[in-house]
């Protein structure tokens, strides 16, 4: 399939985006849906319009639509009525969030049931296979159901988690989606194509609101849906799934998914909740080094490309070479992690200072 096929859809999941953010804006405004500063946040900018998700998930819509015409990829049964039921779920709740509020508990139940309806429309891990016998190893149902949900559920999560800096969420979502794109493509698996290509369209035509200064957040509209997303879309081209190519799409999100791991370890040990806010996040770390919001972001959007070039290096390699090179890459990780002081404890008072491209994603 040649690439220019995808230009179209990536252009107008762009336009549409960019077009609606700011009609989104008013909107966010007029109904009240505005961050609401308090003696734990640290934006200090009143009136900051949230619902910013609500202009991505519109340019998506139009991008996947376009692009499922213009390729005419062979759609797996129910894949698509996943990506719409359970995006349109999330989505709403995160609107329904960003003005009144809601339980974490209850947002997960919501995404729990997200992860069902992509399950029973065939989004599911339901075998291993063992990379040097090449031994298949069927999972029971109640393995492959908790497997998928945990994933679906994780990585929705862990975007909102990264969403901490302005443009830092954004940024890191559409470079994701541009490496699972290409590996979705190495797969054969084109609908994940035009899945990456929407949402890589919609995020850039976000992203010049929302970069720093930004004037529109994502807001756990965006946030969410956008993880949602992506978790979907890392298992379009792995479903014949062994130990080690599971790892592809794992390096890929490795960003937000080292932070939400190393969030819940840091809670863990500190003995406090692990729906707690702190300041340690890897963005936070970044921040101390760089100083500013702005190179703090593309610090992190370059730590991501670099996970991402590594996950597509990764996708060609086999046997025992890729386990040699997935050892050196924990090694490097473990390295990074311990440079940034990632595990330290957490600061007392999230809000003791506030930096202006910082905004409240950053202390979930």
């Amino acid at each position: 399939m040649h690439a220019h096929y995808y230009l179209i859809p990536l252009a107008v999941a762009f336009g549409v985006a960019a077009l609606t953010t700011p009609l989104v804006m008013r909107l966010a405004i007029a109904i009240g849906v505005t961050d609401r500063p308090n003696e734990r946040s640290v934006n200090r900018r009143p009136n900051m319009p949230l619902l910013g998700g609500m202009a991505v998930g519109l340019g998506f819509a139009a991008g996947l639509v376009v692009a499922i015409r213009q390729v005419d990829p062979a759609l797996p049964s129910g894949h698509l009525l996943a990506i719409t039921l359970g995006g349109g779920l999330v989505l709403a709740a995160g609107v329904y969030d960003d003005r009144f509020g809601m339980n974490a508990w209850v947002k997960f139940a919501v995404q729990t049931v997200a992860a069902v309806l992509a399950i029973t429309s065939g989004y599911d891990i339901d075998h291993l296979t063992e990379p040097f016998s090449r031994t298949t190893y069927i999972l029971p149902v109640w393995l492959s159901w908790a497997v998928t949900v945990l994933w679906i559920v994780t990585i929705t999560n862990a975007v909102n988690l990264v969403d901490g800096l302005d443009g830092l969420a954004a940024g890191v979502a559409a470079i994701i989606a541009a490496t699972l794109a290409l590996l979705a493509a190495q797969a054969g698996e084109y609908f994940g194509v035009c899945i990456g290509v929407a949402m890589v369209g919609a995020l850039l035509g976000f992203l010049p609101f929302n970069f720093a200064p930004a004037r529109i957040f994502l807001g756990d509209t965006g946030a969410l849906f956008i993880g949602y997303v992506l978790s979907l879309l890392a298992l379009e081209g792995y479903r014949q799934i062994t130990l080690l190519t599971f790892v592809v799409p794992v390096l890929a999100l490795a960003v937000p998914i080292l932070d939400t791991t190393l969030s819940v370890v840091r809670r863990l040990r500190n003995r406090s909740p692990i729906f707690n806010a702190d300041r340690s996040h890897m963005h936070h770390r970044m921040l101390e080094t760089e100083g500013s919001a702005r190179s703090a972001v593309l610090q992190v959007y370059l730590l991501t490309a670099a996970f991402c070039l590594i996950s597509l290096a990764f996708a060609k390699l086999e046997g025992y070479l890729a386990l040699l090179f997935l050892l050196a890459v924990a090694f490097f990780t473990y390295r990074l992690i311990s440079n940034l002081g990632a595990l330290a404890a957490a600061p007392k008072d999230p809000a003791s200072s506030g930096a202006p491209g910082l905004h409240p994603g950053d202390d979930e």
